[in-house]
């Protein structure tokens, strides 16, 4: 028989297993799963992306399995960022693997500002351009430098991590996630966007409330949608 402390320790050692298998997408449980369309998508009261219910897979066909969308850059936004994203909202053929893809473009001198995926670690390809690319770890430490043309970097799961062409043409780049829906939270908006009390990010950040206004004018959800 095990003693009480062997038990305890089974228990923990299970718990901690336990924990780190639903902290990724669930694993398949068939060959694929096409998305109903007739359905629609079931999300959590927070309106995540959790479950997109199969069609029957004699109704799927190759095309679902293609996705045409990424060959040309998306619209540019300010910071000189273009993003097009394949999940299982565009890219059926996606649905229960747990991965989706983007391609990002970025205009010289743009930048992909500080952000991260909750719910992803992320592997990006330079296929064009020279890109200074890093991230932060929980101890503060960057870890970060000029990636040339194809080369890739790894962005472990919830840690912040930015991109900035530092070449003089427009720079491309290819993500993948081990996540379906990964998430993104953008610092920037996140913190000036979100409607965090005024004097809360004024002793944050030593800002005074003009400051705080002009950042909150530029961050304004509504203008970033």
């Amino acid at each position: 028989m095990f003693s009480q402390k062997t038990l305890l320790l089974f228990g923990a050692i299970y718990s901690l297993l336990f924990t780190i298998t639903l902290a990724s997408d669930p694993d398949p449980i068939q060959d694929f799963c096409i998305p109903n369309p007739k359905f629609g998508s079931i999300r959590t009261p927070h309106g995540l992306l959790t479950i997109l219910p199969c069609k029957n897979s004699s109704e799927a066909t190759a095309e679902d399995f293609v996705f045409s969308g990424m060959k040309a850059a998306g619209n540019f936004s300010d910071t000189g960022l273009a993003v097009i994203s394949a999940s299982p909202t565009n890219f059926p053929g996606l649905n229960t693997l747990g991965m989706s893809f983007a391609r990002a473009d970025i205009e010289a001198g743009g930048i992909n500002p500080p952000h991260f995926h909750p719910r992803a670690t992320e592997l990006v390809h330079v296929v064009q351009g020279r890109v200074y690319a890093g991230f932060v770890d929980s101890g503060n430490r960057v870890f970060a430098r000029i990636l040339e043309q194809g080369e890739v970097m790894v962005f472990p799961r919830g840690l912040v991590h930015f991109l900035m062409n530092v070449g003089d043409k427009p720079a491309t780049l290819f993500g993948s996630f081990n996540s379906q829906n990964p998430g993104i939270q953008k610092i920037p908006s996140a913190l000036f966007g979100s409607g965090i009390d005024e004097e809360l990010l004024q002793k944050a950040f030593g800002l005074s409330s003009k400051q705080i206004g002009t950042m909150r004018k530029k961050f304004d959800p509504k203008k970033l949608r």
